[in-house]
């Protein structure tokens, strides 16, 4: 039935001539402006046209008469290109021809092929020029690019034979981009998907933060993001959107490769993903240009005066159109054209093979320069580019836009000999049973076209290099202040903490590269105190008076702010911690960023980011603050950390400390600062530190190695009083509180000598423990770590921490026989901090009652003790056990 609201055919036309008068008599600005208004006044009225100024239109953003002529040689770039994809075929094929199951992606290079090309022809800047981009590539496309390199004879042909073979050859090549294995190649790790969107912005925009601050002078740098259309479903892809567009990040280019499937099967089967994302990121504030369809539409698109064609691409579903992807002629002939007599016109005049050359736009160089150059040339935000393309593009048989072609590893001959047909590769019938590589020599035409075109583009891509820079180290009275304690007064590490990083604010050879990062928690953990001496950076300054103006904490908002406040987002102020912590590979200057958190909100929200970040080879300090299970009383289960120093374990180059003490604190960060940027060694510091309030005693002598080897004894037993058996006594962080009342019970009480240690760092232990271990078994040495020369196999030793039992257990192998852990096992519970300690057992009572029972174990004490301290010190039988709730 027709719509009965539908305007008339009459009208509607009026409404389209005086559109068109516009456009041709004074200008398409002045049509936008005209629409957008109309578009404000439909809204006043209640009308809701959400979606609609994109998902009707399936065509091309930038129409034939707009475009520029393409300045390269396209026939010279196309044998490059075939050359190129042939070997990142052959570059998986080979691999698992040798080794079978080795994996390996060619589909999506296959797709993206074009893209790349024309940006590394025409686009990218290299390090050797003034303003040079920075690229973070489509992780699965990775064999394309090495293909790309060893064309252009950057790789050798040893290094692609070994794709994903790192551990048999030296020179074998990582399966995606991976920093940490290959640091003169790759700069950015863009897998696990989604990664990579999140990073670029957060980069793009911490390039501008530089700008505003005066510390660099790139001004013209571009980020650009190689994106697949199934990886905008991450939560990352698009969740950070309208920072871009809210802070006009003109430097940020987004390429979305819509090849219409992921890994499984289409993205959006019944619907179009391109639209979609045109919605999302026209919503979102994005300038988008949208490549669908390549140059042999052209003529069509402009007889289609109907619209019926523009009608039908409309309508059609993703899951028919990747069908059409590999159709004859004919069959679009009868399928697509044949829909209606308007569409069976247009074809009309066109032969089959000239239908079927009708292609997609993601993989026609002129739309794709085209597209580039619009986007380079806007100023107004940032760009996302929509590129139709065809999964497995060329491959034919060989997984041509099949739902199976992202799995496809091995290549049969026939399936070879198709492929070198297609691509015109010199290669005999005979040498394809070897998998050969193939590429042009140095002195060809089309080797010289690759160099000349990176030289004018001032250096080869891809490329990561770390720049030499003259760091001098912050004074050592801002570290030596700690040294002498709190006195009287009692503090915290948490204030410690702030009260360094003001310093350190201050300093004449640190204020410029200090990078302060926090997601919305300044005012619990102290920073608010910065904000009126530094600011808070946003490009727009503050165009309002802050309702606490005029106090001592007011929100100060500068466009040359310090501080980053990035909202409540751990995902965004990580990845500005990744944009900081790597710009060494992008200028001659270091930021050193101080990621603060709140709570359990650092490894079990963002783990993925922080693997990454060491990935990419980032450097800089996370601190968790209000850390362990029992020292944020109140907030409760999803709040109190009880294990980010277990999770710390597990990621490799990465330093993790509990300090109790301001001094502990104060060493460890200098030694940070010492190691990444006066040493240049790729590790992340995390430090974790609390609001529990004491006195900070004095640094004693001769501890700073033990501090930064993750142990040392704070006090030593006194002996000469008793007799009895000596029990160590060991804590870190908010704990250590506890240890040092047990111990004055056990001394005071019991006579009991005690001996107190701080362990700063269990993961310190655990990595000597574990790398001496090894070198022991391996080259049948007997050397002792760590905690083998600090106690001997008699000893008794009791450790209690704030988080859950298996991060002192780690070291358990390495320990006395006679050694018990007190932890936090169990989901966190709102109550005070004395309730949760008592709950976790791992109060001052429990650490007590814990070492008598184990002389008592030891035959070192009487039962009738044990039992008055038990009755005493409400430790009570049938107790809840905390892992229960």
């Amino acid at each position: 039935m027709a719509d009965q609201n539908r305007i008339n055919t009459e009208e509607e036309q009026e409404w389209i001539s005086s559109l068109e008068w516009i456009i041709e008599n004074e200008s398409k600005a002045h049509a936008s402006q005209l629409l957008h208004l109309l578009n404000q006044k439909a809204e006043a009225y209640g009308i809701n046209l959400n979606g609609m100024a994109q998902s009707g239109q399936y065509v091309n953003t930038i129409s034939a008469d707009e475009e520029v002529a393409y300045p390269g040689d396209i026939d010279l770039e196309q044998r490059i290109d075939r050359a190129i994809r042939w070997n990142a075929m052959m570059m998986v094929a080979k691999a698992n021809h040798t080794h079978s199951g080795l994996g390996g992606h060619i589909s999506t290079f296959s797709s993206e092929a074009d893209l790349f090309q024309v940006a590394l022809h025409h686009f990218l800047r290299g390090y050797e020029g003034d303003h040079p981009d920075i690229v973070y590539w489509q992780g699965h496309a990775a064999p394309g690019l090495y293909a790309y390199s060893y064309v252009a004879h950057d790789l050798n042909e040893k290094q692609i034979t070994h794709f994903r073979q790192e551990i048999q050859y030296k020179d074998g090549l990582p399966s995606y981009p991976h920093p940490r294995l290959m640091p003169n190649y790759w700069r950015f790790p863009t897998v696990s998907m989604g990664l990579g969107p999140i990073q670029a912005i957060y980069k793009a925009r911490f390039l501008k933060y530089l700008q505003n601050r005066e510390l660099t002078t790139y001004k013209e740098t571009k980020v650009w993001a190689y994106l697949g259309d199934g990886e905008m479903d991450e939560p990352e892809s698009t969740g950070a959107l309208a920072i871009a567009s809210r802070e006009k990040l003109d430097n940020l280019i987004f390429i979305v490769n819509c090849n219409l499937q992921r890994l499984d099967g289409p993205v959006r089967g019944n619907n179009h993903i391109i639209s979609e994302m045109a919605n999302i990121f026209s919503g979102a504030g994005w300038k988008v240009i949208k490549v669908v369809w390549n140059s042999e539409w052209d003529k069509i698109w402009a007889k289609d005066t109907s619209g019926a064609l523009k009608k039908v691409m409309a309508e059609t579903p993703d899951g028919e159109l990747q069908k059409w992807s590999i159709a004859s002629g004919s069959e679009l002939r009868e399928e697509l054209f044949g829909q209606n007599e308007s569409l069976q016109q247009l074809a009309a005049e066109y032969s089959d093979d000239q239908l079927e050359r009708l292609g997609k736009g993601g993989h026609d160089l002129v739309k794709i320069y085209n597209a580039y150059k619009r986007a380079v040339e806007y100023k107004d935000g940032p760009v996302v580019i929509l590129a139709h393309t065809t999964k497995g593009h060329g491959q034919g048989e060989a997984g041509e836009a099949s739902n199976v072609t992202h799995n496809k590893k091995k290549f049969s001959l026939e399936e070879i000999k198709d492929y070198r047909d297609k691509l015109e590769i010199p290669l005999t019938d005979e040498e394809l049973k070897d998998y050969p590589f193939y590429r042009f020599e140095e002195d060809s035409d089309e080797v010289k076209y690759i160099k000349q075109r990176r030289k004018n583009l001032l250096g080869p891509l891809p490329s990561r290099k770390e720049m030499d820079y003259d760091f001098k180290m912050p004074s050592s009275k801002i570290f030596k202040s700690f040294d002498s304690g709190s006195g009287d007064k009692e503090a915290t590490t948490n204030g410690a903490f702030m009260q360094l990083l003001s310093s350190l604010l201050k300093d004449e050879n640190m204020a410029n590269h200090i990078v302060p990062i926090i997601p919305d928690e300044s005012r619990t953990l102290g920073l608010d105190a910065l904000f009126g001496k530094v600011g808070i950076y946003n490009p727009k300054g503050q165009q309002y008076d802050p309702v606490d103006g005029g106090s001592l904490l007011q929100y100060t908002e500068k466009n040359k702010g310090v501080i980053i406040e990035e909202g409540i987002t751990e995902a965004g102020a990580m990845s500005t911690f990744i944009a900081a912590g790597t710009h060494h590979n992008t200028e001659k200057f270091y930021t050193i960023p101080f990621f603060m958190f709140y709570s359990m909100f650092g490894f079990q929200r963002i783990g993925d980011l922080i693997w990454a970040a060491l990935d990419a080879r980032t450097r800089g300090f996370m601190i968790g603050g209000i850390a362990g299970r029992t020292s944020l009383s109140g907030e409760g289960l999803q709040h109190q950390d009880g294990q980010g120093h277990l999770f710390a374990l597990a990621f490799p180059h990465l330093e993790a400390y509990d300090p109790a003490f301001a001094y502990e604190t104060a060493v460890i960060i200098k030694e940070g600062i010492k190691r990444m940027y006066q040493k240049k060694e790729d590790l992340i510091y995390y430090i974790t530190v609390n609001n529990d309030s004491y006195s900070m005693p004095k640094k004693p002598s001769g501890v700073d190695q033990g501090i930064i080897d993750g142990l040392y004894c704070y006090k030593e037993a006194n002996k000469n009083k008793t007799k009895n058996k000596e029990v160590n006594l060991l804590g870190s962080g908010a704990i250590m509180k506890e240890v040092l009342s047990a111990a004055q019970i056990l001394e005071e009480d019991f006579e009991i000598p005690v001996s107190i240690w701080s362990v700063t760092s269990y993961k310190k232990l655990y990595d000597n423990a574990r790398d001496n271990a090894r070198l022991n078994n391996i080259e049948e040495k007997k050397n002792q770590c760590t905690t083998e020369n600090a106690f001997s196999e008699n000893d008794i030793c009791i450790a209690a921490t704030d988080y859950i039992k298996a991060l002192p257990l780690s070291i358990a192998s390495w320990m006395p026989e006679s050694y018990i852990v007190l932890g936090t096992d169990g989901f966190g519970l709102s109550d005070t901090v004395d309730e949760l300690r008592h709950h976790f057992e791992v109060d001052a009572s429990h650490i007590v009652w814990t070492a008598l029972h184990e002389l008592y174990n030891t035959g070192n004490l009487s039962k009738k003790v044990l039992r008055r301290f038990k009755d005493q010190h409400n430790i009570k039988k049938g107790k809840n056990n905390p892992t229960e709730y």
